[in-house]
C-alpha cells in the first residue's frame, strides 16, 4: 500500500496540535507522512502577544519556531494562494524563485484561520495599524515609541495633541488587551520625555456594543470597564469608526478625533483561500454565507471523506446543542482540542478505525486589561465561576506559562516578567525597512533577468546595457530580439488577461542594471493612469497581432527574424 501523506494548512493552534498528536499516534514512519505549510517558520502563543507592545516580554519570548515543535513534520514556508480539491493539490506562493510549487495530499486539514482585511472601510488600509500577528505588535511598539520621540520635540500644540492620542477601534478581547498594555506602556515611559505630560496622553477605546467583553458574564465585564475608566482609558460604547486619514479618526456620530495613531482590531474576515473552495459553506446574518465550512462532530467537511476543518475558518456545530444554530467560538483552547480530535480521526481513516466526536465544552475564559488587573471565568461541572482582580491576573500568568508551548519559552517569559518587575522600562526603537517597492537591480553577462516558465511578478526598465530574449520550444532556444538602454520588458505576464507565466526567458548580454517594478504598483498606475493604460493595451495587442509569443518589446526594438543561423541551443539549468 502507498504511503499516505497528511498535509496541514495553518500554523496556528489547530494546524500545530494537528500535527503534534499525529507524530505522537504514527507508529511506523512508512504509515503515513506529515506536512505542515505555512506562512512563517514559527508558532505564535497568541494571547500574550499584547505583551510584546510593552515590552513585559520579548519579541521571541512567545514564539516557538515550528521545526522545534515539529520534529517529525515536513515543515513548508510559503504562503497558500490557492487549493485544488479535483486534483488533491495545494498550490503555495514562490520564494526566491518565481516559480509556484505544488504539493499533493491524501488527507487535508484547514486550519488557515481568518485574515485582516480592511476592505470597504474607508481609510484604514492605508492609516490603521493591524492588531493580529507578531509582526503587527512589533510594528505598533516601535510606532507608539516613534509618536512619543515626535510630541517630545513639538512645537505645535494640534500636532502635539494627536501625537499622544491612540484611538483602538473593537472592544473584544484583542481591542481591550491591546488598548490597556498600550496604556500602561505609554504613561509609564512618557515621564522619560521632558517635553511630554503624561496627563497629555489620551488613550480611546471604540465599541460599537453596549459593553466590552461580550464574551464575559456582564458582572466581570462592567469590572473590567471600571478599572480600564480610572486608569485614564476613554471607553466609547456604541461608537465606531467610520473612516480613516493619516490625521484623525472618523467616528460614525460624526466627531473626528485628531490622532496620529490608530489601531483596528476589527473581527478577522474570511480567509481568501477558504473563501475560494467549492465546499459547504455555514450561513451568516440575512442568509449570506459566512465562509466558514461546515463539519459535523467529527471535524470532517460535510460530503468529504479526507478533508477536515478547524479553528477560525470552520462551522463546528456546539456540542449538545440540539436547534442547530450554535457554534463553537474560536478560542485557543478549542483549537487544541480540535487539532488532537482530527489526528485521531486521520489516523482512524488511515487504519479503519472508529473516529470520535468532538465534545469540548470549554473550560472558561480569561485575560488582562491592565497592571495586576485581569478577569477569569471558569466552567467547573457545569458552575460558573467568575474571578477578577489581582487574583485573576495570578491565574492568568500561571495557566498561560504553563500552556506556552517549550520549557525553553517558559524559561525566558518567566525571567522576563521577573525582570520587568524592577528594571526601567525600554524604549529602544527599531527602524524597520520597508517592504521593497521598486528596486534598481544588477545582472552580470549571461545571468537570466528570469525564466520562460516563471511567474510574471515585476515588469523591468534597463538602465544600462543590453539583454537578449530567448524563446524555447522542444528544447531548442532562439534569440528573438535584443534590448538596450530605456526599453523595457515582463509586461506581457503581468498585464495580459489569462497570462500569469513569461512566454520566455531574458539574460544579459553584458552587464546590466534595471529598474525592476512589482506588479502591484504596475497595476495600480495602469488602474488609474489611462493613458498608461491605453499604452500598454495597444502594444500587447500589437504582440498578439504579430503573433510573437514572447514578453512585449518596446517600438523602436527590432525584433530578428528567427532562422536556422540563429538558433542556439542552451544547456540545461
Amino acid at each position: 500500500m502507498a504511503k499516505k501523506r497528511v498535509l496541514i494548512l495553518g500554523g496556528g493552534f489547530g494546524g500545530v496540535y494537528t500535527a503534534k498528536a499525529l507524530e505522537k499516534l504514527r507508529t511506523d514512519r512508512d504509515e503515513f507522512d506529515i506536512a505542515i505549510i505555512n506562512k512563517d517558520n514559527y508558532f505564535v502563543y497568541q494571547p500574550m502577544l499584547a505583551e510584546i507592545i510593552s515590552g513585559h516580554v520579548g519579541v521571541f519570548d512567545t514564539v516557538s519556531p515550528l521545526r522545534s515543535l515539529l520534529r517529525k513534520t515536513d515543515v513548508i514556508v510559503r504562503d497558500v494562494e490557492s487549493i485544488d480539491l479535483a486534483n488533491k493539490r495545494v498550490i503555495t506562493s514562490p520564494g526566491f524563485k518565481p516559480v509556484r510549487s505544488e504539493y499533493s495530499y491524501d488527507y487535508l486539514v484547514l486550519a488557515l484561520g481568518n485574515v485582516t482585511d480592511f476592505r470597504g472601510l474607508t481609510g484604514l488600509t492605508q492609516h490603521a495599524l493591524r492588531f493580529k500577528y507578531l509582526s503587527d505588535a512589533l510594528t505598533l511598539r516601535n510606532h507608539v515609541i516613534r509618536t512619543l520621540e515626535e510630541a517630545a520635540v513639538e512645537s505645535n500644540p494640534k500636532l502635539k495633541e494627536a501625537l499622544l492620542t491612540f484611538v483602538v477601534a473593537g472592544g473584544g478581547w484583542s481591542g481591550v488587551e491591546c488598548v490597556a498594555e498600550m496604556n500602561d506602556f505609554v504613561r509609564k515611559v512618557a515621564r522619560k520625555y521632558r517635553n511630554v505630560d503624561p496627563k497629555q496622553v489620551r488613550m480611546v477605546l471604540l465599541q460599537s456594543d453596549t459593553r466590552i467583553l461580550r464574551e464575559m458574564d456582564e458582572s466581570l465585564a462592567l469590572a473590567a470597564q471600571d478599572v480600564m475608566t480610572k486608569n485614564g482609558i476613554e471607553i466609547r460604547l456604541q461608537t465606531r469608526l467610520a473612516a480613516a486619514t493619516g490625521d484623525e479618526a472618523v467616528l460614525n456620530t460624526g466627531e473626528r478625533i485628531p490622532s496620529k495613531t490608530l489601531v483596528s482590531t476589527v473581527p478577522g474576515s474570511p480567509n481568501p483561500v477558504i473563501e475560494a473552495l467549492d465546499l459547504p459553506k455555514g450561513t451568516g446574518r440575512g442568509g449570506k454565507s459566512n465562509h466558514r465550512v461546515k463539519v459535523n462532530l467529527e471535524l470532517q467537511v460535510e460530503s468529504s471523506d479526507h478533508i477536515w476543518a478547524i479553528g477560525d475558518c470552520a462551522e463546528i456545530p456546539e456540542p449538545g446543542d440540539t436547534t442547530g444554530k450554535a457554534f463553537c467560538p474560536p478560542t485557543a483552547q478549542h483549537a487544541v482540542r480540535e487539532g488532537e480530535l482530527t489526528a485521531h480521526n486521520i489516523v482512524a481513516a488511515i487504519r479503519g478505525g472508529r473516529p470520535k466526536q468532538f465534545a469540548f465544552k470549554g473550560l472558561g475564559q480569561m485575560g488582562v486589561f491592565g497592571h495586576h488587573s485581569a478577569v477569569a471565568q471558569l466552567s467547573l461541572g457545569g458552575a460558573k465561576i467568575n474571578i477578577k482582580g489581582y487574583l485573576a491576573w495570578l491565574m492568568w500568568r500561571g495557566v498561560y506559562l504553563m500552556k506556552l508551548p517549550g520549557w525553553d519559552r517558559q524559561v525566558r517569559t518567566l525571567t522576563a516578567w521577573f525582570t520587568a518587575s524592577f528594571l526601567p522600562t525600554d524604549t529602544v526603537q527599531l527602524t524597520m525597512l520597508p517592504q521593497a517597492g521598486i528596486v534598481q537591480e544588477h545582472y552580470e553577462p549571461g545571468q537570466y533577468v528570469f525564466d520562460q516558465g516563471d511567474l510574471g511578478d515585476r515588469l523591468f526598465i534597463i538602465i544600462k546595457g543590453r539583454a537578449e530574449v530567448i524563446k524555447t520550444a522542444n528544447r531548442v532556444s532562439k534569440k528573438l530580439a535584443e534590448l538596450g538602454e530605456g526599453q523595457y520588458f515582463g509586461e506581457m505576464a503581468l498585464l495580459r488577461e489569462g497570462m500569469s507565466t513569461r512566454m520566455a526567458a531574458v539574460r544579459a548580454v553584458d552587464q546590466l542594471d534595471v529598474l525592476s517594478v512589482p506588479r502591484q504598483d504596475i497595476t495600480a498606475l495602469v488602474d488609474y493612469i489611462p493613458a498608461l493604460r491605453d499604452s500598454f493595451h495597444d502594444l500587447i495587442k500589437k504582440r498578439d497581432e504579430e503573433n510573437l509569443g514572447l514578453p512585449s518589446i518596446p517600438m523602436s526594438a527590432e525584433i530578428l527574424d528567427a532562422n536556422p543561423e540563429e538558433t542556439i541551443y542552451l544547456p540545461r539549468r
